[in-house]
């Protein structure tokens, strides 16, 4: 499933964060690692230093990774965005892995901006790691540990269950199916915009319902071999989300990018743009296909 890793580097060190997942991730699936540099044109004078670090780079990894894919080496010049996606079709990748951050490198993007566009554009799985001061360590700290997946009851909503699955079951992972029923809905009248708030016992109806299904989508799941359960939670969808992530010590939250007329139609596009601009944890963001 995850054949081709891409991971793009910049020459800082919040950039490099993404690096303990990589492993983590190759190892499990004895996958190739394509380390790109994109050199943009007013910092061309930096190329050889940054080709010099990219090999670095590349030589402790094959170090860590002997027994998988191998890892190659790519240098590019253009614009950071637009390099990684060409790139990644060029090379058959199957993921994208990035730092959220990337600052004073040796050729600095703005990894937060590169990565809000890189999602916008791909039809690959993207995973965003968060920047963090310290960097984690591989190994016996087991990465991914444990695993959210918020759903909304739709097809498109699902296109993440077969990514979260393969993950769980090759990371040894527990996966958490999440679901969350909103309080109410926003409605158009004579005053504008309102919010009307559900009544109880349609909210209890909303969460049952939510159960159902997610006990439905778990037992595919468990077949699989893989740990499982699931939560049913009430408020806002982002917000809960993140909440509930905090507080399991979720190591990754995967979700689609897009839902539709799923058991709360959720907007996938707006609450995993909020995922992303708010929570603390990893991300893999995944687009269904058309």
């Amino acid at each position: 499933m995850f054949e081709t890793i891409l991971v793009p580097l910049d020459g800082s060190e919040p950039a490099r964060q993404v690096i303990p997942y990589v492993i983590e991730m190759a190892r499990s699936f004895g996958s190739e690692v394509v380390l790109l540099g994109v050199c943009e044109l007013d910092k061309i004078d930096d190329m050889q230093a940054y080709k010099r670090y990219l090999e670095n780079e590349a030589e402790r990894l094959r170090k860590q990774l002997k027994g998988t894919g191998g890892v190659r080496v790519v240098e590019v010049v253009g614009g950071a965005a637009e390099q990684i996606l060409d790139c990644a079709r060029k090379y058959s990748v199957n993921l994208i892995m990035l730092s959220s951050h990337g600052c004073s490198g040796i050729a600095p993007w703005a990894l937060g901006s590169t990565a809000q566009r890189v999602l916008q554009k791909t039809a690959i799985p993207l995973m965003i790691i968060r920047a963090r001061e310290t960097l984690p360590k591989t190994g016996r700290a087991r990465l991914f540990r444990r695993i959210l997946a918020p759903l909304d009851g739709s097809e498109r909503g699902e296109a993440v269950l077969p990514y979260v699955t393969e993950l769980a079951r090759k990371l040894k992972s527990e996966l958490i199916l999440m679901q969350v029923a909103e309080p109410g809905r926003y409605v158009h009248s004579i005053r504008g915009l309102e919010y009307v708030p559900f009544k109880d016992r349609d909210t209890d109806e909303m969460k049952a319902r939510a159960q159902r299904y997610l006990d439905g989508v778990g037992s595919t799941v468990a077949g699989t071999g893989v740990a499982v359960r699931s939560e049913v939670r009430s408020g806002d969808c982002a917000r809960e989300i993140i909440k509930f992530a905090g507080e399991m010590d979720c190591c990754l939250i995967a979700m689609a990018s897009h839902g539709h007329s799923g058991v709360y139609a959720w907007v996938y596009g707006s609450v995993t743009c909020k995922v992303l601009e708010a929570s603390k944890q990893p991300l893999l963001v995944v687009k269904p296909a058309q």
